[in-house]
């Protein structure tokens, strides 16, 4: 079993990544979703936590071998970036959403060099506004960012293209297509769900996803 597959049934089994296409879930910006994320929850999940940090482990050799820092958004790739840093015996840190309003009034937390190769640890992707605001407060400090390595990434168009511009990679353990094709396969969804899904994650502000 390849490592996309296997994290997309660890999701779906523990309702990390939990589809309802039928009855939609309405995020914070509005949009309509038939999907819901939640990698939090592989934190109390002790057998999909070690499918997850090894393998981001694996994924940052693969991908970024001459990383020297992890660090994570903040607050859901804090935990994921410090257990895999402490796998691989690398320092970690992470950066906050905005700069503390006392003591030093940091926005890094943690230890960090200009010049050092940082890789950004996320949970998921999906329009990468996020995530690209901490890559900006790290490049803006002097790191050398080399990508970012996530969980879960949705593809959507718009975040690829924000990615490519701000010339950042992201490399993920799975995607939304490959766990909508698992989920399908193992019965959390109709085959005929598929369609409406994947017209979400091509459009996602157009709510006629729901009749195609």
């Amino acid at each position: 079993m390849n490592r996309e597959v296997r994290i997309a049934r660890d999701l779906l089994s523990i309702q990390a990544v939990f589809f309802r296409p039928d009855d939609p879930f309405t995020w914070a910006s509005g949009i309509k979703s038939p999907v819901y994320c939640d990698n939090r929850l592989t934190l109390t999940a002790p057998d999909v936590r070690n499918d997850v940090e090894y393998g981001l482990m694996e994924l940052l050799k693969e991908h970024y071998p001459d990383v020297e820092v992890l660090m994570g958004t903040s607050t859901a790739g804090i935990a994921h970036a410090a257990i895999t840093a402490h796998l691989m015996g690398l320092p970690m840190g992470y950066v906050r959403s905005g700069s503390k309003d006392h003591g030093r009034k940091n926005q890094i937390e943690g230890r960090l060099e200009p010049g050092q190769k940082v890789v950004v640890i996320e949970d998921l992707i999906s329009t990468g506004g996020s995530v690209l605001e901490v890559v900006d407060v790290l490049r803006d400090a002097g790191a050398e960012v080399l990508g970012v390595a996530s969980i879960f990434t949705y593809g959507m168009k718009k975040g690829l293209e924000r990615l490519a511009a701000a010339e950042v990679s992201n490399y993920s353990l799975t995607n939304f297509d490959v766990i909508t094709k698992v989920a399908a396969e193992e019965g959390y969804i109709q085959a005929d769900d598929v369609r409406r899904l994947i017209a979400f994650r091509d459009h996602p502000s157009d709510e006629n996803w729901r009749n195609v």
